[in-house]
């Protein structure tokens, strides 16, 4: 745990009577690192969080989602804890509110004995996940997802009665706000396991209940060049995605490794990294399989026309539901829209210079992000004549991933020619035609045609004189 935030509490605290929870006692229990801090304070909940503030100086703040809760940041928000109010007036009694057996144990603030009424540490000891009480979903339904947050994130695994119970309550999820559940969910899919996660969310009848458009693939069969439903396939990408995440040299070249590394690693949107963004991308690239599928009159499946603009869509749609930022909204929207366009251009490769050009700024701004997608897409695609595809797929994405990469700094460059110097060297007025121009100039930069001012006029006005007459002065 943050030992920073431990010593801040202990001496701004002191003289009141408060225990840390949940996470921070389980994860030390476990020897895992952990930046945040639980505290259950006995007394003014609000004066504890003030006066630790203005000891550590730092901010404190009321929580919106947690009646009577107050959260203090460190300097710099190098720390956070959280102060709740004792429930139930002991400390025993409020351990029994709590969830699973793993989150119900409690240390006084200024050391002591643990308090482990329900044995969550012989429950950690056997790897085991269990409810504290029956009553722990439906006081609220999210722990039904929570439940497959912890397994896969903690790798432990839930005893029969607490699957059966969650089980028995999956359907309440769809009462609870769309905010709380991407939470949960962002950390099932950011989890090294995710797909163990994702498994028990199925199982459990989670995925229904908050992703009914990803339980509709199960069972939707597909062209021969599959070897998968929709459902299994997307599980398999979502695997493959994060295969390349662990190790990229096989797929992308040992010379642009590091650098996808780095890339994937970058924060988007929402708390999550390009990495954990583009899992939610193959988990929603073929969310719109089932209504775009084409079956011929023998039963064939011939294809699912037009899938990636409608899976674009609803992609968004769902996101929306789930109250996810706009630039999460947007980028995932955009994996689904691209995700086949590196597949489209592989019976063209190697690709010159314009093709790549195209392909480039089609997919912008997610370049590198749907490259990856389309191979791992391809990976998981395993039917038909599949060993030459992979191949061919995965040698044009190498080709494809350095000029992805290098891609956004290209973009920053200023242009070789303003679009104002452009109209009046050209002789023609600032209107539709000027943007045309300027895009063809910015491809022949691209290509290598056109280098400084003069040579990207020269190149502008024979684009114009090829076009013929249409801007005269």
């Amino acid at each position: 745990m943050s030992a920073a935030a431990l010593e801040a509490a202990r001496e701004a605290l002191r003289h009141e009577q408060a225990w840390l929870v949940g996470g921070a006692v389980r994860d030390r229990l476990m020897h895992r690192p952990l930046g945040d801090i639980d505290l259950v304070v006995d007394g003014d909940v609000r004066a504890a969080a003030r006066h630790l503030a203005l000891s550590a100086g730092g901010p404190a703040f009321p929580l919106s989602d947690a009646f009577g809760a107050w959260r203090v940041m460190g300097p710099e928000r190098e720390w956070q804890v959280d102060l709740c109010p004792l429930r139930e007036g002991s400390i025993e009694a409020d351990l029994a509110l709590r969830d699973f057996t793993v989150n119900a144990i409690a240390e006084p603030l200024d050391g002591g004995a643990l308090l482990d009424p329900h044995d969550g540490a012989g429950d950690l000891r056997a790897h085991r996940l269990r409810m504290v009480d029956p009553r722990a979903f439906p006081d609220d339904p999210l722990r039904v997802l929570r439940l497959a947050r912890f397994a896969c994130e903690l790798g432990l695994t839930p005893d029969a009665p607490t699957v059966a119970e969650a089980r028995a309550h999956a359907a309440s999820l769809d009462r609870v706000a769309g905010e709380r559940v991407l939470a949960e969910l962002k950390r099932v899919v950011a989890a090294p396991t995710a797909l163990d996660g994702l498994e028990l969310m199925d199982e459990l009848g989670v995925t229904a209940a908050i992703l009914p458009e990803l339980s509709a693939l199960g069972g939707v069969r597909q062209n021969r060049f599959h070897h998968l439903d929709v459902y299994d396939h997307t599980l398999a990408v979502v695997q493959a995605v994060l295969d390349l995440e662990r190790d990229p040299a096989p797929l992308v070249g040992e010379e642009h490794a590091d650098a996808v590394r780095a890339f994937l690693a970058q924060p988007l949107a929402d708390e999550l990294t390009r990495g954990e963004a583009l899992r939610f991308g193959a988990l929603l690239h073929d969310i719109a399989k089932p209504q775009t599928q084409l079956v011929a009159e023998d039963g064939t499946v011939l294809g699912f026309p037009a899938h990636d603009r409608a899976g674009a869509a609803l992609g968004r749609e769902i996101l929306t539901r789930l109250r996810a930022s706009e630039r999460t909204r947007a980028h995932v929207s955009a994996l689904a829209r691209h995700h086949l366009r590196l597949g489209y251009l592989v019976k063209h490769r190697p690709l010159d210079l314009r093709q790549q050009y195209a392909y480039l700024l089609a997919c912008e701004p997610v370049t590198v992000d749907v490259t990856l997608l389309s191979i791992a897409d391809r990976l998981a695609t395993r039917g038909d004549d599949a060993a030459p595809a992979i191949a061919s797929h995965l040698e044009l994405a190498r080709q494809t991933i350095g000029p992805a990469l290098a891609w956004s700094a290209y973009r920053a460059q200023a242009p070789l020619v303003r679009g104002d110097v452009l109209a009046r060297e050209l002789g023609i007025r600032p209107g539709p035609r000027l943007g045309p121009l300027l895009a063809a100039v910015d491809e022949a930069r691209y290509a290598g045609q056109v280098a400084d001012e003069p040579s990207a006029v020269a190149y502008a006005a024979g684009v114009l004189e090829d076009a013929g007459p249409a801007d005269a002065p």
